[in-house]
């Protein structure tokens, strides 16, 4: 079985995070029976509830874009409790991605640099430890091909820079997994690098050029841009962390998400977002040819564009998609537009889950082609995780409170005898201790910070290595010391 390629696309901050969430649900799904998947209605309404209740998602907004017309599909509410609307603001995550790519563009439209110019000639307080960062070029960046790793630069690390400069001058000491241009890593520090090339060409902060380049000419009036991925932003309410159907509001998990993760908008704004992009808004900002070029695959990028991806069409058509999701710890997004037929469709949530596939189903169902029950593996997972943490409370509450018991009928036998005994309880206090950093060791990078993802991505994978972590090592430390006193 390939894992991976039952995993929905995670182009996102946290898509490393997000794989092995996934990867460990769907592992635990096909072991654990669970709930049948939620049943794919036909028409867009239907399809879009089955999704909701599949993932208990308490707020969406998703349009359906036929030609001239705009089908529209609201449902639930924002983190301060109002109805979701069409101006509703969520936060996009990785679908920002696109949005500095097309302002990467302008300037090279403007001659400002060329796509294949080196960084270094852009960008001169851009620097590396690895010499060969002096060959990554602007579209290396753009097409994530730039030798840049969460391998060698974990993203992940606490406090995050609080801006494009920052994350630049962060590099100054980091290595480059790969030469430029020999393989394709999703890594989101290429696009704040690319944001910090915006600011240094144009002058303006990255947010304000985005602002009156983009954003104004396009008529996305209600659309701005953070530097952090928890930094406010007016008319923005939380969103959510759902656990086994359980919403509550919170703060987005602190991060670096200038030019990578950061746009905040709502659905008016992104559908007009996805209709200039198919070259339906008569603006005259970017060229056709600078529009192509951003939805074809690059060189050695596999499926991935300038800050776009192409995907296969659901209803098996011969163009691909162009499409691009996002994934914070508390929004979750996807977007994507046939060049064939012209159908688009924004999905726009203020939760956890898996948009693409309701957006595969949307276009699917659009095009008259069979679409695909939908279940969250994660209910099963979380299930499971509750069912363990309460299983080891108890038996690890038992082990602490039986310690003297448990040194009574030892304490005659030989020590080594004795300190096999304790092996079981030493394990288990390893297995809290290093279970949520496996998040990022699967991706090269090992850290104890990655207990701060886990709190965001799987609150209960953190209760559960909490509960092994504290309560094994009392129980493990109470033993030594009984045993010891009872010699």
């Amino acid at each position: 079985m390939n894992i991976r390629r039952m995993l929905p696309a995670f182009p996102t901050r946290s898509s490393a995070a997000a794989r092995l969430v996934l990867t460990l649900a769907v592992l635990v799904a096909t072991a654990v029976p669970g709930a049948p998947p939620a049943r794919a209605d036909t028409g867009a309404e239907g399809l879009v509830d089955a999704y909701r209740s599949a993932y208990d998602t308490p707020g969406m907004a998703v349009a359906v874009i036929d030609g001239s017309t705009d089908g529209t599909t609201l449902r639930g509410r924002d983190g301060d409790g109002e109805a979701v609307t069409e101006d509703t603001r969520f936060r996009v995550a990785s679908m920002s991605k696109p949005i500095t790519a097309a302002a990467v563009m302008l300037l090279v439209e403007r001659g400002d640099f060329a796509l294949d110019d080196p960084v270094v000639g852009v960008l001169p307080e851009f620097t590396m430890a690895d010499p060969r960062f002096r060959e990554i070029t602007v579209r290396q960046l753009l097409s994530h091909t730039s030798g840049l790793s969460i391998t060698t630069n974990n993203e992940y690390a606490f406090p995050p820079p609080r801006s494009a400069a920052e994350v630049v001058a962060e590099l100054s000491d980091k290595e480059l997994a790969a030469d430029p241009g020999e393989r394709w890593e999703y890594h989101n520090t290429n696009y704040s690098v690319a944001a910090r090339i915006v600011e240094e060409v144009s002058g303006e902060p990255f947010n304000a050029f985005l602002a009156s380049e983009l954003f104004a000419p396009l008529g996305m009036d209600d659309t701005t841009a953070t530097l952090g991925c928890s930094d406010p932003a007016e008319g923005l309410a939380s969103g959510y962390e759902v656990v086994l159907g359980a919403a509550v509001a919170v703060p987005e998990m602190p991060g670096r998400c200038v030019g990578n993760g950061g746009v905040v908008s709502t659905l008016d704004d992104m559908v007009r977002w996805v209709r200039f992009n198919q070259g339906a808004l008569d603006t005259g900002l970017l060229s056709e040819a600078s529009l192509e070029e951003m939805h074809t695959a690059q060189p050695g990028a596999e499926e991935y564009g300038l800050g776009w991806e192409v995907r296969p069409d659901p209803a098996g058509g011969d163009a691909p998609l162009v499409a691009h999701g996002g994934t914070l710890a508390t929004w979750t997004g996807d977007m994507a537009f046939s060049p064939g037929t012209g159908t688009a469709v924004v999905v726009l949530t203020n939760g956890v889950g898996a948009p693409s596939l309701l957006t595969n189903n949307l276009l699917a169902e659009r095009a008259g082609a069979e679409t695909t029950p939908m279940s969250n593996p994660l209910t099963i997972v979380n299930a499971v995780l509750l069912g363990l943490t309460l299983a080891a409370g108890a038996l690890l509450s038992t082990a602490v409170v039986r310690a003297r018991r448990w040194a009574l009928r030892r304490r005659g036998a030989r020590r080594p005898r004795a300190v096999l005994r304790l092996i079981p309880l030493g394990l288990v206090t390893a297995l809290g201790l290093f279970l949520p950093t496996l998040i990022g060791a699967q991706g090269g990078s090992f850290s104890f910070q990655y207990w701060i993802v886990v709190v965001w991505l799987m609150p209960l994978l953190v209760l559960f290595s909490a509960v092994c972590l504290v309560l094994g090592a009392a129980a493990l430390t109470r033993r030594i010391w009984c045993y010891r006193r009872l010699r």
